[in-house]
């Protein structure tokens, strides 16, 4: 729990109340390696914050899923779209690896907001930080090769890139896996 603290108070300096009230609503659970998540389809009840373990974000496909969002050890994962809105979601989130997550469910997250002085802070820099990974990643499609979306991915991530299949990796920054061995073969020589 100490991790989430201390994520938490890079952004704001948490009261002693204020962490115990937090705290108190956070539930612990462990995670086998591929183990759904969430369903396509389903309303997203938590925001979860990772201790130990990686996620993906993807649309499940016959052929070839579509990931389109990673979250390793020491960030919080959710299908936030979802979660906000209380809406049926339109992808999927699985375990990487074996995963351990802390969760808060919506409402107790309200009551955190309406009990503490820092709550609404808090919440609002959860879904910046959110909002900016996708906000990255939308603009690398756009603007970078597949070939500069991989060596970013991967000077920005070593040590965790190396835990991702590489069809995951390859869904993500949109080319078939054949395509990504050709661009890793370029790189090396």
């Amino acid at each position: 729990m100490i991790q989430i603290r201390t994520y938490l108070e890079q952004f704001v300096a948490l009261s002693d109340h204020d962490w115990e009230i937090f705290s108190s609503k956070l539930i612990k659970t462990a995670h086998k390696k591929k183990t759904i998540l969430l369903k396509i389809g389903k309303v997203e009840r938590q925001l979860s914050f990772i201790e130990k373990g990686s996620v993906r974000l993807y649309i499940p496909k016959v052929e070839n899923d579509l990931t389109f969002g990673f979250s390793f050890k020491g960030n919080f994962i959710s299908a936030y779209d979802s979660f906000i809105t209380q809406t049926p979601s339109t992808y999927q989130t699985e375990t990487l690896t074996e995963t351990t997550l802390w969760h808060l469910n919506y409402d107790d997250i309200q009551d955190i907001y309406s009990r503490t002085a820092i709550g609404n802070t808090i919440g609002r820099m959860i879904a910046e930080n959110l909002f900016l990974m996708k906000s990255k990643r939308e603009q690398s499609l756009l603007n970078d090769s597949a070939e500069q979306r991989y060596l970013n991915l991967f000077s920005e991530r070593p040590d965790l890139i190396k835990q991702i299949p590489l069809r995951h990796l390859a869904s993500y920054i949109g080319v078939t896996p054949q395509a990504l061995s050709r661009i890793r073969r370029r790189i090396i020589s």
